[in-house]
């Protein structure tokens, strides 16, 4: 018979209450079965003898997604049971999407719910005190839910309601939070719910699309939403437009999705009706195998992978192609820090429905990390082995307590003898001298030559480095040492530029040998020679002609020097990475971890090393404390 449930979610203990709309029949009372929709199983047997039905949750029910079905009517009614106050939280807490269920739901209400989005007579609230409301026929969200714990992952679960009512607390303890499948209605507690999470270090994997594309709100203590869809009707518009009910892009609230989740529906595809099927057609094409979460999967770029995945609904970010390597422009509101990790070029869909991309990736926001898998069906699909293999990956890696100094791929490397980042670009010394750059960033981005067809120098630099400012006319730019002792600069431009000398390394023409690392911090040039020694230049003295290096204490094993937040850098023969205080006086180094390479930049707060097998890496520098800072000291 039709049901519903005066609630999406509770946890044990709690009474959960069903309202059944047909009377019971003269032949007997009702049956219901509730089962963990998870894997179909039945955990209790009841009769119902009149219009209402209480449900006590026993206790030794887990935290999962699960449905009532009553004998004498096909429909079934879909709620949670939440993680139990006082009982340990899993690591990964998955969202069930009840706002979208219900905004698709065409049951009792004038208009047929909140579809379609053009008919001017659609509705504008649609109530959870009616049957329906449950997933859709295609089931986007099963294919997941039904592998997390065959798979072996303990997770807990909530309805997206929860995330609206006490998000904050909810979300506390929790390092990953999944959303699955279609979750297309958000309300402004909701997003700002996980924009703190992520902020103050949770991680959000959506294995999903159309992800928050409007926003709604909820009334009548949660038992309704709202959703005008336009700006024009809602009559926050005036009074609050922030809570407006219109695409979260949309003007007056200006407030992009992707922002939150890299990606937007606004730039995706989608194929609906008859035209479903071509999801079936459809696959990625994997664009950064190197990043970890390939790993395992035996992907090369250029392979298709994940035939089927990429439906009905994609999402997607602005990017352009350079080299062969997709990067995302940010104009959409993508932020900068989005990686694309593969690609499907959908937009031959506009004959379908719409056309646009499919664009998964991964990025920081805040101190937290957030995947996209970008496509709706990405669950169902899950029994293909690289979806698996990639959903673990990034399951494991992102319930996983931090780890600090861990080292990321960003793309591959040339064999460079020295490597500076300057002016949001890395430069990199290849043997001979020459010099080639890419942008810096964490996308595998392709190197290219500076000064291509030049004359080779006849005493070609052998390390660089830069100043983070312009010191007494000093500007900022590539500085070098050559093998023979002198010290150049020039402009960092990807056209011709010459290099110009300003001056001489340490020693040049004694016996303290040649230079072998360089690096500029604090305004000053720093040096390490033969004999492991370190030697100091301030700028401003270059700047006015002194061109004195000063001992600056022992290198410590140094083989490659950089800087950054402030410090000297350093990778050591042993294969560490070491850190002190740039100043001009002896002061001890300090162990940062494993140094990726043996080559190294500073940049953004980060270690960037190439590794013996091409690799480009980096690493965020650990947080430090106790580092003296250097004595202030006039430029005479």
């Amino acid at each position: 018979m039709p049901a519903y449930a005066d609630a999406t979610s509770c946890t044990p203990g709690a009474t959960l209450r069903f309202t059944l709309l047909d009377p019971v029949p003269d032949d007997g009372p009702d049956t219901v079965t509730v089962h963990d929709a998870t894997d179909d199983r039945a955990v209790l047997t009841a009769e119902v003898t009149g219009p209402a039905w209480a449900l006590v949750i026993p206790d030794d029910w887990p935290s999962s997604l699960y449905r009532a079905v009553f004998r004498r009517h096909a429909d079934e009614v879909y709620f949670v049971v939440r993680r139990p106050a006082g009982r340990p939280a899993a690591r990964i807490l998955v969202s069930v999407p009840f706002a979208t269920w219900q905004a698709y739901n065409r049951s009792g209400v004038p208009g047929e719910g909140l579809y379609y989005a053009e008919e001017p007579t659609r509705a504008v609230r649609v109530p959870f005190d009616r049957p329906g409301g449950g997933p859709p026929p295609e089931r986007w969200e099963e294919g997941l839910l039904r592998w997390l714990r065959p798979a072996g992952y303990r997770a807990d679960f909530c309805s997206n309601l929860d995330l609206h009512t006490g998000g904050p607390d909810l979300l506390a303890g929790y390092r990953l939070l999944v959303v699955n499948g279609h979750d297309e209605y958000w309300s402004k507690e909701m997003r700002d719910a996980v924009e703190a999470f992520t902020a103050a270090g949770g991680n959000v994997a959506y294995f999903a699309a159309n992800t928050a594309y409007w926003q709604a709100r909820f009334e009548d203590g949660g038992r309704t939403m709202v959703c005008y869809r336009d700006a024009v009707r809602d009559p926050l518009a005036a009074t609050d437009p922030a809570r407006t009910t219109v695409e979260w892009a949309a003007a007056p609230v200006h407030r992009p999705e992707n922002t939150m989740t890299g990606v937007s529906y606004r730039h995706g595809a989608g194929a609906w009706g008859d035209f479903m099927d071509v999801m079936k057609e459809t696959d990625y094409t994997a664009r950064f195998t190197d990043h970890w979460v390939f790993a395992g999967t035996g992907l090369r770029d250029g392979d298709r992978f994940a035939l089927g995945a990429v439906g009905y609904e994609t999402d997607a970010a602005l990017f352009e192609e350079r080299g062969g390597v997709p990067r995302a422009t940010g104009r959409d509101g993508t932020p900068p820090s989005f990686v694309i990790l593969a690609t499907a070029d959908l937009r031959h869909w506009r004959r379908f429905g719409q056309g646009g991309h499919a664009t998964m990736g991964m990025f920081r926001l805040g101190a937290g990390t957030v995947f996209n898998a970008a496509t709706v069906n990405w669950g169902n699909t899950i029994a293909d082995p690289v979806v698996d293999r990639i959903t673990r990956n990034v399951l494991d890696r992102l319930s996983a307590p931090p780890v600090p100094g861990r080292w990321d791929v960003i793309g591959r490397a040339p064999r460079l003898r020295s490597m500076v980042a300057c002016e949001h670009t890395f430069w990199g010394l290849l043997g001979d001298g020459s010099l080639v750059a890419r942008a810096a960033g964490p996308q595998n981005l392709p190197w290219h030559p500076v000064d291509a067809g030049a004359a080779p120098e006849p005493d070609p630099p052998v390390c660089l480095a830069a100043p983070r400012e312009a010191v007494c006319g000093m500007p900022v730019g590539l500085y070098a040492v050559t093998g023979r002792g002198r010290l150049l600069y020039r402009d960092p431009t990807a056209g011709p530029a010459p290099w110009s000398e300003v001056g001489a390394g340490p020693g040049a023409g004694s016996a303290a040998g040649p230079v072998t690392a360089l690096a500029s911090a604090d305004g000053t040039l720093f040096a390490v020679t033969a004999g492991d020694r370190l030697w100091c230049l301030p700028l401003a003295r270059l700047a006015e002609g002194d061109r004195t290096w000063r001992p600056a204490g022992g290198a410590g094993g140094t083989v490659a020097l950089t800087a950054a937040s402030g410090l000297l850098l350093a990778a050591d023969r042993r294969g560490r990475l070491r850190y002190r205080a740039p100043a001009p006086d002896p002061v001890p180094w300090t162990d940062l971890g494993t140094a990726a390479g043996h080559t190294v930049a500073g940049y953004d707060g980060r270690v960037v090393a190439v590794t013996t097998g091409g690799l480009l890496e980096w690493r965020e520098i650990a947080p430090i404390r106790g580092v003296e800072k250097p004595r202030p000291r006039s430029s005479s």
